[in-house]
């Protein structure tokens, strides 16, 4: 845990979130600036700075990302599609630096070129 990390202070409780599910290695909580009808945030309870930073000897850490972000996907009735995104580092758009996957769905996205 991080003391300045966003993310460590709603793991710890101290900053309020809504939570969407939960697995024993990581949580899903609603993203507070959504950029679809369903946003939500998969984050391990272990701080890791970026998928970057995860090694070999971790990897049940992404698992556990991953399976809560599927079990997301069902809860919130997006299973027919839907987009997974992680952002690495200041010029892949990360600006909480405790590694997140977003669940985005809810409408039809558009193609990834038009990220902007």
């Amino acid at each position: 845990m991080s003391d300045s990390c966003l993310f460590c202070r709603i793991l710890a409780g101290e900053l309020p979130a809504e939570r969407v599910a939960e697995n024993e290695h990581s949580i899903a909580i609603r993203d507070i600036a959504p950029r679809a009808p369903v946003h939500v945030l998969v984050l391990p309870r272990t701080h890791v700075t970026s998928i970057h930073g995860i090694g070999t000897d971790e990897r049940e850490l992404l698992w556990a990302c991953l399976a809560l972000a599927r079990e997301v996907v069902e809860l919130e009735g997006i299973a027919d599609g839907y987009r997974l995104v992680t952002n690495v580092g200041p010029l892949g758009g990360q600006t909480v630096f405790h590694f997140h996957v977003h669940v985005l769905g809810g409408r039809q996205l558009g193609h990834i070129d038009s990220l902007g």
